[in-house]
């Protein structure tokens, strides 16, 4: 019976390790596919048998990006829309929070109702209404529609997570702090954010992924080249006769690298945020 249950308890730890190679397999493939295309010619891409090691190894798709004025616009538009999306989600987002959490007022339990309203809605079912809102307020192809858009969908969730993290603080720091004669502000930025870090960060790099991939808005509310982002230049480089993979290939390699940098510096503080922010003490 003892070497039944060790030979069971060892079939179980290969299987899950054949099951956690399969999953890296299927999801790293594609990522180094990408990055091994973005390194070749367009016509070395399709080679049959296909290799991920390429012998030619070429920086003219990366050369031809930097070297594009309008694709280093694309960028540009994305980091000012992607910075401006999180700064502003969070500060916001950090005051809203602290007010649901520590505060008792009337219409709290329907302005929470709102915020998840907000949150479950679709956002493909807001293009044409928001579409017409820009347009009507003067905002069409500007940084401000963008910006002021993307915060729509980034601000329930950045509220919910802030106020579930703040739950998790007790009352007693921020109110020994009023009793000094400091006032509510006070409490907040100088008490209740500094310890909140990891809920900050959490909140910030899920905002700027969501404003830094977004491309359905992008495209919709803007109409010119000098206010395209990446995701919109990463599809313009899909031309009506030819497609050039080794320069999307390499754009996408690039669009990526600001998330992936964020989270390696941030990964402690983002693990941790989420999970004090799901539970309330």
């Amino acid at each position: 019976m003892a070497m039944s249950i060790q030979t069971r308890t060892r079939a179980a730890r290969v299987g899950l390790v054949i099951g956690l190679l399969i999953g890296a397999v299927f999801a790293a493939g594609p990522v180094l596919w990408m990055l091994s295309n973005s390194f070749k010619s367009n016509t070395e891409i399709f080679e049959l048998p296909p290799r991920l090691i390429t012998e030619s190894f070429s920086l003219d798709a990366y050369i031809a990006i930097f070297t594009d004025p309008e694709t280093v616009r694309f960028f540009i538009n994305s980091y000012v829309v992607a910075f401006a999306v999180t700064a502003l989600t969070l500060l916001v987002a950090i005051q809203a929070a602290y007010a649901l959490s520590r505060f008792d007022f009337r219409g709290k339990r329907v302005l929470n109702v709102i915020i998840v309203s907000v949150q479950a809605v679709p956002p493909i079912t807001l293009l044409i209404p928001y579409f017409g809102l820009m347009v009507g307020l003067g905002l069409y192809n500007t940084y401000a529609a963008l910006i002021l858009t993307y915060m729509v969908f980034t601000l329930p969730y950045a509220i919910i997570m802030m106020t579930g993290y703040f739950n998790t603080l007790p009352k007693e720091l921020d109110e020994a702090v009023r009793v000094d004669g400091a006032g509510s502000m006070t409490a907040l930025w100088r008490v209740l954010v500094p310890i909140s870090v990891p809920g900050i960060v959490s909140v910030g790099i899920y905002t700027f992924m969501i404003a830094w991939n977004e491309y359905l808005f992008a495209l919709t509310l803007t109409r010119t080249i000098d206010m395209r982002t990446v995701p919109i230049g990463i599809q313009l480089l899909m031309g009506q006769h030819s497609y050039e993979w080794n320069q999307i290939m390499a754009m996408s390699v690039l669009g990526s690298i600001p998330v992936l940098i964020l989270f390696l510096f941030f990964q402690r503080y983002f693990i941790s945020g989420l999970t004090a922010g799901s539970v309330k003490s």
